[in-house]
């Protein structure tokens, strides 16, 4: 009988396959990936309520959109380790004619893509449609976001944060990837965005802190805090507290991983971090 993999093997064998991904072609974005891990594990495995297979009208079932689109390393793993796709696929990250482009696409007609987030600052906008279009359509379901910490200092976020607190979309939950580090710097040397928390609850939206980001026990039960929230007349955001490039020693604490490959020496030191659990795709 086979046994269901724990969601600490789906963890390990997610930042293989990142860690290989980006590798394999010397480009991409391995820190902010693997800062993600335990979120999407937790999300994909135990928060939303998915239906078999893939429609992207997602009726009947919670979605989710991603913001910060650099990291689909960490999404397009645990896309086909959720079943969507073969993880043979994999093999093609950021090659031409691939469904899995550096940034996801929705008209490479990928299971599990729903929004193309190549731009910075535009998931929100898209999640609170989706929410609005639940409540129209009466489905009771819930919409999940990602974005980033820096991704905010783009402006369209605050006009969204703002429409969605005016129209009460309370059947949304974003969550924030608080690592504090963003492509050229700190995210307080880049632009400093202060107290996320006091602007939120300013903008009339519920907030809920995680403060271990990286521990998918701590996730789960921070989620299900801000699920307790929903269908008050407030949108819920998560503060997911990470550390960029989590589980990879070398890759902690600074954002010179954001977007640079390992060579072959750092990919093996790498992997040696994070033996294989369920399988090399």
């Amino acid at each position: 009988m086979n046994q269901q993999p724990t969601l600490n093997d789906l963890v390990i064998q997610t930042r293989r396959d990142i860690l290989r991904m980006v590798h394999q072609v010397n480009s991409g974005h391995p820190g902010g990936s693997l800062g993600c891990t335990e979120f999407f594990i937790a999300l994909y495995h135990k928060i939303m309520k998915l239906n078999p297979g893939f429609s992207m009208d997602g009726i009947g079932e919670d979605v989710f959109f991603l913001s910060n689109g650099h990291i689909s390393p960490v999404f397009y793993s645990t896309l086909a380790r959720k079943g969507y796709f073969d993880t043979a696929e994999l093999a093609t990250f950021r090659k031409l004619d691939s469904r899995l482009q550096g940034h996801p696409t929705t008209h490479e007609g990928l299971p599990g893509i729903r929004m193309a987030s190549g731009s910075l600052g535009q998931g929100l906008s898209v999640a609170i449609g989706a929410a609005l279009a639940k409540k129209l359509n009466q489905d009771s379901h819930t919409v999940y976001a990602l974005t980033g910490d820096g991704e905010l200092q783009e402006g369209q976020n605050w006009e969204a944060l703002m429409f969605a607190a005016a129209k009460k979309v309370d059947n949304l939950i974003a969550a924030v990837d608080l690592n504090g580090q963003q492509i050229d710097g700190s995210t307080d040397h880049v632009l400093a965005m202060g107290d996320l928390k006091a602007k939120f609850l300013a903008f009339g939206w519920e907030v809920v802190e995680v403060t271990q980001g990286n521990d998918v026990e701590a996730i789960i039960s921070g989620y299900e805090t801000a699920q307790s929230l929903l269908g008050k007349g407030k949108p819920v955001c998560v503060l997911l507290h990470t550390v960029m490039g989590h589980g990879v020693d070398f890759m902690m604490y600074t954002h010179a991983w954001h977007g640079k490959a390992p060579n072959d020496d750092q990919l093996a030191q790498a992997l040696a971090q994070n033996p294989v659990t369920l399988g090399d795709y």
